[in-house]
C-alpha cells in the first residue's frame, strides 16, 4: 500500500453509529410508530399471468376500520425508472406471481390485512413465460403488448416492439473476421441461472403523509431519497419543493431499496383518505417476491485466443430476466454489456446483451449491479480456456490483464488513473490463497481440495450528471457538522467521509459530528448512495467544502492576525502563522464571527458548501456501443478454497479471498468489512439463494424457511488484501469498494467445484444436487 502521511485517512477508525447499533438506540422506518396512523395492505396476484375479469371489494368494504380501498382501475399510471412499463396497482391482466392488485387502506394492520383477503378476483388465465429463452422465441407469448408506446425516461433504453424484450444493448468492437482468424484455439460455453433475493435484514417499509399546504411528507427505507424525489415530480406531476423525504439508517439493502415501489403505494394511499399518514410496510414473503428481485440470466460466451493464450475474440450473448417489469434490469443489461470482457485485453468484441420480459417478480439494482452475472460466465470460460491450452488459470489472466493503453468494449481509453493494476491484485492473491502450493489434492479421506479464481471489474453505471452535495458548519466550541444525503446503510460511509472531512481540517475525529439521517428539505442533494460512487462523489464534496470553510476561516483570522490569509494554515482547531505557529486563534473564536476586545466583530457565521458532478460520461452509441459510460473502473482477483465430497457431492467452504485496487483505503477496518460481507454475500447466492419456479411461474419457495441462505456456521476464513493505484480525482486517492467483494464470488466457487468434480457446472445455485445431476447421477 501507499505510505503517504496522513493522520485520520487510512487508519482503523471506529464506525460513529457503532455504539448506537450495539446498544438498539438506531431507530429505522419502520421502528416509528404514530398515533392515528393508518395501514395499507395489499391483495396480490395468484397467478404469473392472467387477464383481470373482474374485482369485487364489496366484502373489504364491510370490515371495521376500512378508509379506502383502491385497485388498478382507480391509478392510470405507468412508472418506471428507466421505461415507464409498470401499473402501482395492476390493470387489466397480472405479470408475476405476487404482482399488487388491490390496497385496503384502515385503521390497523389487521383490518387492512382482513379486509385485503376478502378481496375477490375472478381471473382468466395467460400462458406463462418462465425463462428469458422463452421470452425470445418468436412466437412466445407477449406480456406487454404495449411495450413500443411506453415513455422512455431515461436516454439508452432500447425496448424493441412486439417482443419480449425492454432493451437491447449491442457492443461492436474490432473485426470479428480479424480475431477469430488470429485464434488458434476456440472455446464456446453457457451459464445460467433464476433470480434471487436481496434478503436484506430490514423489510421495504414507507409511510405518506399529505399535509393541508398540499406538502407531501415522505418517510422511507431507501438509498434514493433525492430520486424519490425526482420520481414523484416525473410522474405526479408535483413541484419537487413540496416534496420532503426523510430517510434514517437502513438495516442492509444491497441495491434492492435503490428503487420506488411502497413510495407510489403509500402516496396514492394517503391521497384516497384525505392526506392521512399511511404505512406501507412488507412482510419478509411480500418483501421476496412482491417486490423487486435479483436478476436472472441465461448467456453465452466464445473466446477466441492464440496458441501462446493471448486472447483475441470475444461474443457474448445476454438474456437477462428482469422480470415481468423492465425496472433497472434495463440499465442491468446494459452495466452486462459496457464490461463484459472482464478485465481482459481483447480487440475485437461483439455483444448483445437483453433484458428480457419474463412471468417471473420483477427484477432491480443487486450489489454488483449486473457485473457478477458478466463476471460469473467471463471467469468459467477462461477457466475453460485455461484447461484447454493446458496453461494455469491464474496465468492466463495475468498474460490478459487489461492496463493502461488498452481500450474498454465501449472503447474508453484507459490509463494508470481510471483503470488500476489488475496484475498486481493477481500476483498478490497468488500468495494470499498459497495458489502455488497446489488447486486439486485429495485428502486421506478421500475428500477432494480444490481452489479456483477469477478476476474482476467494474465501472459505477452513474447518469452523466451524478451529483453530490455537502454543508459544512461550527459549533461554538469549534466542532463541525457535516451534512449530506449520503444514506447509512451499513457500509460506513458516513464515517469515512468524517475522516476525510477531518483528514483536510486536520482536525481530531472527535470533533467531527456527522447527521446520520437524510432529510431532502435541508440536506443538500445527492444522486443515490448505489454504485460503489457514494465514497468518491460525497468524499469529493467534502473536500470541496472543507476548501471552502478554510478559505473562510484564513480571511477572517488575517484580518485579526494582521496578514495575509496566504500567511496561514489551519490545524488541530487553530489558524496560525505559518511560519510562527506560536501566533495564533482558535477555530472556535472565527468561525461565528470574531469578536475584538473593544466589542466590534468581523467576518460572519463559517459556512461550507461542496458538490461534485461525475464528468464527461457520454451514452452509448445505440448501434456500436461506442461511448464513456463510468467515470473509472475499480479492479481485484479472488479466489475460493472447498473441500469437496465425491461419495454424496457435498462440499465445505474453507477459505474465500480477496484482492481489491481500492486506490487509497481510506478506513482498513471497514474495508476489510465491506469485503468480507461481499464475499458472504457473493458465495450465499452462488451456493444457494434462488427462486423455484413451478410450470404456472409460481415461485414456491417464498419464505425464509424455505430461501435458503448460507448459515454463520458455513462462512470461510476470509483472506483480504489491498492494492492501491491512486485515482487521480478520487478523496485523498480512493476508488469506489462497496460492491466489489461479491463480483467474482460465484465464479470463484464455481471454478473450484468444477476442477474438485472434474465436471464443467454453469448453473447456479451450487447445491449438491446440481452437482450430482452435471456427474451424471441422473442417469
Amino acid at each position: 500500500m501507499n505510505k503517504e502521511n496522513f493522520s485520520i485517512v487510512g487508519k482503523d477508525v471506529q464506525r460513529i453509529d457503532a455504539a448506537d447499533k450495539a446498544f438498539g438506540r438506531v431507530k429505522y422506518t419502520g421502528d416509528v410508530s404514530i398515533p392515528g396512523i393508518l395501514h395499507a395492505n395489499l391483495h396480490t396476484s395468484e397467478y404469473a399471468h392472467a387477464t383481470i375479469k373482474s374485482i369485487d371489494t364489496a366484502e373489504a368494504w364491510n370490515v371495521t376500520g376500512v378508509q379506502a380501498v383502491l385497485t388498478g382501475e382507480d391509478l392510470p399510471l405507468l412508472v418506471g425508472p428507466l421505461l415507464a412499463d409498470r401499473p402501482i396497482l395492476a390493470r387489466k391482466k397480472v405479470r408475476y406471481y405476487g404482482e399488487p392488485v388491490a390496497m385496503v387502506v384502515a385503521d390497523t394492520y389487521q383490518h387492512a390485512k382482513q379486509a385485503a383477503n376478502l378481496i375477490q378476483v375472478i381471473y382468466e388465465e395467460l400462458p406463462v413465460v418462465n425463462s428469458p429463452s422463452e421470452a425470445v422465441l418468436p412466437h412466445s407469448p407477449l406480456i406487454h403488448e404495449d411495450l413500443g408506446t411506453y415513455k422512455v425516461q431515461v436516454e439508452g433504453v432500447h425496448a424493441i416492439p412486439n417482443t419480449n424484450i425492454a432493451n437491447l444493448t449491442k457492443i461492436r468492437k474490432g473485426n470479428m473476421d480479424t480475431g477469430w482468424s488470429e485464434s488458434d484455439v476456440t472455446i464456446e460455453t453457457s451459464v445460467s441461472f433464476s433470480p434471487s433475493d436481496h434478503a436484506a435484514l430490514e423489510t421495504r417499509v414507507a409511510r405518506v403523509e399529505i399535509l393541508p399546504d398540499e406538502r407531501i411528507m415522505i418517510y422511507s427505507s431507501t438509498q434514493g431519497p433525492f430520486y424519490i424525489k425526482k420520481l414523484f415530480t416525473q410522474f405526479f406531476n408535483i413541484d419537487a419543493g413540496k416534496i420532503s423525504v426523510h430517510t434514517p439508517m437502513l438495516g442492509g439493502a444491497f441495491g434492492g431499496k435503490g428503487t420506488v415501489q411502497l413510495e407510489f403505494l403509500a402516496y396514492v394511499a394517503s391521497r384516497a383518505v384525505g392526506g392521512k399518514m399511511v404505512k406501507v410496510q412488507n412482510t419478509r414473503e411480500e418483501d421476496l417476491i412482491t417486490s423487486p428481485v435479483h436478476i436472472g440470466l441465461e448467456a453465452t460466451v466464445k473466446l477466441g485466443a492464440s496458441s501462446d493464450g493471448k486472447l483475441k475474440a470475444a461474443t457474448y450473448e445476454f438474456l437477462f430476466d428482469s422480470g415481468a417489469y423492465s425496472d433497472m434490469g434495463a440499465g442491468m443489461s446494459k452495466a452486462g454489456a459496457v464490461d463484459c470482457t472482464g478485465p481482459y485485453r481483447i480487440d475485437n468484441v461483439t455483444c448483445e446483451s437483453h433484458c428480457v420480459y419474463t412471468n417471473h417478480p420483477y427484477a432491480t439494482s443487486f450489489r454488483g449491479f449486473g457485473h457478477n452475472e458478466l463476471t460469473f460466465l467471463m471467469e468459467r470460460a477462461m477457466d475453460l480456456l485455461a484447461a484447454k491450452l493446458k496453461i494455469d488459470p491464474l496465468e492466463l489472466r495475468l498474460r490478459n490483464a487489461i492496463k493502461p493503453g488498452d481500450t474498454t468494449p465501449t472503447q474508453t481509453h484507459l490509463n494508470a488513473s481510471n483503470v488500476g493494476d489488475v496484475s498486481s491484485c493477481l500476483k498478490k492473491l497468488r500468495h494470499l490463497i498459497k495458489w502455488d502450493e497446489g488447486q486439486r489434492f485429495t485428502t486421506e479421506d478421500g475428500k477432494i481440495r480444490a481452489k479456483g479464481m477469477t478476476s474482476f471489474w467494474k465501472t459505477s453505471s452513474t447518469p452523466p450528471n451524478a451529483t453530490a452535495g455537502v454543508i459544512i458548519t461550527f459549533n461554538r466550541d469549534g466542532s463541525v457538522n457535516l451534512n449530506c444525503a449520503a444514506v447509512e446503510l451499513g457500509q460506513g460511509t458516513k464515517t469515512v467521509l468524517a475522516q476525510i472531512l477531518a483528514e483536510r481540517l486536520k482536525m481530531d475525529m472527535k470533533k467531527i459530528h456527522v447527521t446520520m439521517e437524510v432529510n431532502t428539505q435541508y440536506d443538500p442533494h445527492q444522486w443515490k448512495t448505489v454504485a460503489s460512487s457514494t465514497t468518491y462523489l460525497a468524499g469529493r464534496a467534502v473536500i470541496t467544502a472543507a476548501e471552502d470553510v478554510i478559505k473562510q476561516l484564513k480571511n477572517t483570522a488575517s484580518i485579526a492576525l494582521k496578514c495575509t490569509p496566504a500567511d496561514l494554515e489551519v490545524a488541530n482547531g487553530t489558524i496560525f502563522l505559518k511560519d510562527s505557529p506560536e501566533y495564533g486563534i482558535k477555530i472556535k473564536d472565527v468561525a461565528i464571527a470574531y469578536k475584538y476586545p473593544n466589542g466590534n466583530s468581523v467576518g460572519g457565521l463559517v459556512i461550507g458548501e461542496g458538490s461534485h458532478v461525475v464528468r464527461h460520461l457520454t451514452p452509448l452509441d445505440p448501434e456500436t456501443g461506442f461511448g464513456k459510460p463510468g467515470p473509472q473502473w475499480s479492479v481485484g482477483a479472488q479466489a475460493v478454497e472447498i473441500e469437496f465430497d465425491p461419495t454424496d457431492c457435498t462440499y465445505k467452504l474453507i477459505k474465500a479471498a480477496t484482492v481489491l485496487d481500492a486506490g487509497k483505503v481510506i478506513n482498513p477496518n471497514l474495508a476489510i468489512g465491506q469485503m468480507r460481507g461481499g464475499m458472504y454475500l457473493g458465495l450465499s447466492w452462488a451456493s444457494r439463494e434462488s427462486f423455484t419456479f413451478d410450470d404456472d411461474g409460481k415461485v414456491l419457495n417464498p419464505k425464509l424457511r424455505s430461501y435458503d441462505i448460507l448459515r454463520s456456521s458455513e462462512v470461510p476464513e476470509y483472506l483480504v488484501d489491498f492494492v492501491e493505484t491512486p485515482l487521480v480525482d478520487g478523496p485523498y486517492g480512493a476508488r469506489g469498494i462497496g460492491e466489489y467483494g461479491v463480483i467474482g464470488m460465484a465464479g470463484a466457487l464455481a471454478n473450484s467445484l468444477s476442477l474438485a468434480c472434474d465436471t464443467n457446472i454453469n448453473q447456479l445455485p451450487l447445491i449438491p444436487e446440481t452437482i450430482w445431476r452435471k456427474r451424471g447421477g441422473s442417469k
